[in-house]
């Protein structure tokens, strides 16, 4: 997620008996967040123990974005028009920016857990690595590897699936894998046969076959993938790799692609 963005929090309280009339206000306004370019998400919740107690949750590009482009626009004249006969029920209206402390509880498991853990990830590029030093398009890319790439490869998995940072605090994180790439040349072809032979070798090991989890994988495979493609070409060979975050990927979450 962009460090840039900030989400802002709406408080409302008002007569339990208004709470239909304000949430089809909403459903309406609703309309012109989602036409908004500085919105990124919202959603409204309705306290449980209260139920005239409202919170709308709007993350946006940049609170400049919302305060100078997005207050300035039809949208938000459109927004507002359904909104306004709630406007003196709001208690609070701010905006917070990321701590970074954040994550998952134990009710939705990780990628990596769904997976198998840490022994299906070996299993997966060990199995791999066997199929890509006998290919015929990626085999001279990879014949002088050292013999434990693939162990290394396991343990980045590992960490962008939910397992232990381990690759991050031992191998240099995204920066660390960047450099691997750099002045490798990588053509499309060879992408693809790279992601073509690793979706076999996850059949071939008994990585989870639903839809969910494989949608999930294939995302992450395509988009690691292509940044490879850009770091082999795009970067000089003799530079070093930003540092940017270990990337994280979730179910249907993608952790690094669209940074606005």
């Amino acid at each position: 997620m962009s460090s840039n963005r900030t989400v802002e929090y709406i408080r409302y309280s008002l007569p339990a008996d208004d709470a239909d009339a304000f949430i089809a206000a909403y459903t309406r306004a609703a309309e012109s967040l989602a036409a908004s370019e500085q919105c990124v998400d919202y959603e409204l919740r309705r306290c449980e123990e209260e139920p005239g107690s409202f919170i709308l949750r709007i993350t946006w590009t940049s609170t400049r974005d919302h305060l100078e482009t997005f207050r300035a626009s039809a949208e938000f004249r459109a927004f507002f028009a359904e909104i306004r006969p709630y406007v003196e029920q709001i208690t609070e209206m701010r905006h917070y920016a990321p701590t970074g402390v954040a994550g998952r509880g134990a009710a939705v498991p990780s990628l990596y857990a769904w997976a198998g853990g840490a022994k299906a990830f070996e299993r997966l590029t060990e199995a791999f690595y066997a199929r890509v030093v006998e290919d015929d398009l990626l085999g001279e890319l990879f014949r002088d590897l050292p013999h434990e790439h693939a162990e290394h490869v396991a343990l980045w998995i590992a960490e962008v699936f939910g397992g232990p940072a381990t690759y991050g605090e031992r191998l240099g994180g995204h920066a660390g894998m960047a450099a691997k790439h750099l002045g490798k040349r990588i053509t499309e072809p060879q992408r693809r046969r790279w992601v073509n032979l690793l979706l076999d070798a996850a059949d071939e090991v008994g990585l989870p076959t639903d839809p969910e989890f494989r949608s999930a994988f294939v995302a992450y495979v395509e988009w690691g993938t292509r940044m490879a493609l850009h770091y082999s070409n795009d970067v000089p060979a003799d530079s070093t790799p930003p540092h940017e975050p270990m990337p994280h990927w979730g179910w249907g979450e993608p952790g690094g692609p669209y940074q606005p």
